[in-house]
């Protein structure tokens, strides 16, 4: 799917009430989601345990 698509789904599921900032976050949100599953398709994602590892540093 193309991104301009992409972006006319996630706008179209929001709120009519959603500011323009909500649209932006949530655009945001989407091509974080899109940039990681990209990533682990191409084999350069991390274990779960691993992740695991590093959010254990920002949580104590």
């Amino acid at each position: 799917m193309v991104a301009k698509e992409q972006a006319r789904q996630v706008v179209e599921s929001m709120p009519e009430s959603a500011s323009l900032e909500d649209i932006i976050y949530a655009l945001y949100v989407r091509a974080k989601f899109n940039r990681g599953e990209k990533e682990i398709r191409e084999g350069r994602g991390i274990p779960h345990e691993q992740a695991t590892g590093r959010l254990q540093k920002w949580l104590r």
